[in-house]
C-alpha cells in the first residue's frame, strides 16, 4: 500500500528571531485519504523534531542554518521518508509516496523462547540502562491540557517548557517527580476560573503526565504470571529498523514496540476501561475511571533513545456520594511533545527556576504572542474546532490568552 505526503514549505524570517524555516503539511492515505496520525518529522542527525496531529497535519518551525540537512519524516509501520530540505523549498505542495513496510513475523521454532512476547519484552526492560541516557540531558517540550465536561470543553492551557533529568536510571520512589522542568512560556483560556475544573483537581498535571512515563519510572510489574500473557504480533518497521510487536489483554490492553537491533522500547499503548474503585471525593461527589488511554513513544537521537511524546486522555464520571446516581463525566486529554533534545547537557535547570508544584494555571505568565508564532506546538486540527468553539463563547482565544 502507497502513502501521500503533501507538505506546503517555506522559508520565512519571524519578527524578532533568526531566520527560520517553517514546513507545514499534511500525512495521508493515497488510497483512502486517511491522515497517519502522530507521524515524526525530524531533521536527519539532530537534536529538534515534531509531531504530526490526530489529522496528520503538522507545522515544523526550525532554524535555517539546517537548509542542507535532510528531512526525515517516520511512522510505525512505514519506510521513512528523506529529502534534503533545500531540495523541498521551491515546490509547495510536495506529492511524496510512501510505502508501507511489508516485514513480516519471521518463522520461529517452537522451542525458541523468542516466539514468547513475554520473554522480548523481558529483555527489553532488562536493557533500559543501556538503551536510554544515562548521562544528564534537557529537553525542550510543548505541553497542553484541555478539560472537557459531558464532551464540552471548558479550558485550555498550553506551556513552553524546559525539562531536565539526570539519566534514565530506577528511581527509588517510582511516584516521586525525577524531572525539573522550568516552564518558559504558559497561556490558558478563561475557562480555567469555571467553577468544574476543581474536579480535575488542583495538583501540577505536567508533574501527573510526566510520571505516566512508565519506562522512566519503571512502573511495569514483569511478574512471569504478566510475562506469560504477552503474545507476539507480526512484526512491524520503524524509522530503518524492525520491530518486534508484543502485546496483552489479560487485564488491560498493552501492546509494545520493541527494536530488533537492541531491544529498545520505541513506543507504548495502554488503556483501561472502567475500574470500580473510587478515585476521588469532591464537594459530595466521589469519581469512577470510565476509561484511561495512554501512548508513550520514544526517537533514537547519538544512539540513545528519548521521549518523542507522550499522550493521555481519562475520562471520569461523578456519582453522588451518598446516593451512588451518577451526575456528569469529566475529561481530561494531556499531550506533551518534545521540540529539541540537547544530550549530555552541562545545564541545570535551578531549584528557584523550576515550576512549582501546584496547578500550572497559577504560575501566570504574561502572554508573549510573538514567542507562540514560531513555537513548535501540537497543530489544531479540525477535530479541535470544536475545542475552540466551546471556549470562544466567552471570548477569543487569542484575548482570553491575552487578558490572563
Amino acid at each position: 500500500m502507497r502513502f501521500i505526503l503533501i507538505i506546503g514549505l517555506f522559508c520565512v524570517i519571524l519578527p524578532g528571531w533568526t531566520q527560520k524555516i517553517a514546513l507545514t503539511g499534511k500525512v495521508s492515505d493515497t488510497d483512502t485519504g486517511e491522515p497517519l496520525p502522530y507521524a515524526s518529522m525530524a531533521i536527519k542527525g539532530k537534536p529538534v523534531g515534531t509531531i504530526a496531529n490526530l489529522q496528520g497535519e503538522f507545522d515544523f518551525y526550525f532554524e535555517a542554518a539546517y537548509r542542507n540537512d535532510i528531512l526525515v519524516i517516520s511512522m510505525l509501520g512505514y519506510l521513512n521518508y528523506e529529502a534534503p530540505v533545500w531540495s523541498l523549498l521551491a515546490e509547495q505542495p510536495l506529492q511524496i509516496r510512501l510505502t508501507k513496510s511489508i516485514t513480516m513475523l519471521e518463522e520461529v521454532v517452537v522451542t525458541d523462547s523468542l516466539d514468547k512476547g513475554g520473554e522480548i519484552f523481558r529483555i527489553a526492560l532488562s536493557r533500559i540502562d543501556q538503551n536510554f541516557p544515562m548521562q544528564p540531558f534537557l529537553m525542550d517540550g510543548f505541553y497542553r491540557d484541555v478539560k472537557k465536561i459531558g464532551g464540552t470543553s471548558i479550558a485550555l492551557l498550553e506551556a513552553a517548557v524546559k525539562i531536565y533529568d539526570d539519566n534514565y536510571a530506577e528511581p527509588r520512589n517510582k511516584n516521586k517527580l525525577r524531572e525539573r522542568v522550568k516552564l518558559v512560556e504558559v497561556r490558558k483560556s478563561i475557562g480555567y476560573d469555571n467553577k468544574f475544573t476543581s474536579y480535575f483537581g488542583q495538583t501540577n498535571l505536567l508533574e501527573d503526565l510526566l510520571l505516566h512515563n512508565n519506562i522512566r519510572y519503571r512502573q511495569i510489574e514483569a511478574d512471569e504470571e504478566f510475562l506469560a500473557s504477552m503474545t507476539r504480533e507480526p512484526d512491524s518497521h520503524y524509522n530503518g529498523h524492525d520491530i518486534f510487536v508484543v502485546s496483552t489483554t489479560d487485564q488491560f490492553f498493552l501492546k509494545v514496540y520493541i527494536d530488533k537491533t537492541d531491544y529498545s522500547i520505541v513506543h507504548l499503548e495502554f488503556e483501561m476501561e472502567t475500574a470500580g474503585d473510587n478515585l476521588a471525593i469532591r464537594k459530595g461527589m466521589v469519581s469512577k475511571y470510565l476509561k484511561y488511554t495512554k501512548a508513550i513513544d520514544f526517537r533514537r537521537y547519538q544512539g540513545k533513545m528519548y521521549l518523542n511524546y507522550i499522550t493521555v486522555n481519562s475520562r471520569e464520571r461523578w456519582h453522588d456520594e451518598r446516593t451512588d446516581e451518577p451526575k456528569f463525566e469529566t475529561e481530561l486529554v494531556q499531550h506533551l511533545v518534545i521540540n529539541e533534545i540537547h544530550a549530555d547537557t552541562k545545564s541545570r535547570i535551578g531549584a528557584t527556576e523550576k515550576m512549582r508544584s501546584y496547578g500550572l494555571q497559577y504560575q501566570d505568565y504574561p502572554y508573549n504572542k510573538e514567542f507562540w508564532a514560531s513555537y513548535n506546538v501540537l497543530k489544531e486540527t479540525t477535530l479541535d474546532a470544536k475545542i475552540r468553539e466551546d471556549l470562544e463563547k466567552i471570548a477569543p482565544l487569542e484575548q482570553q490568552f491575552a487578558d490572563e
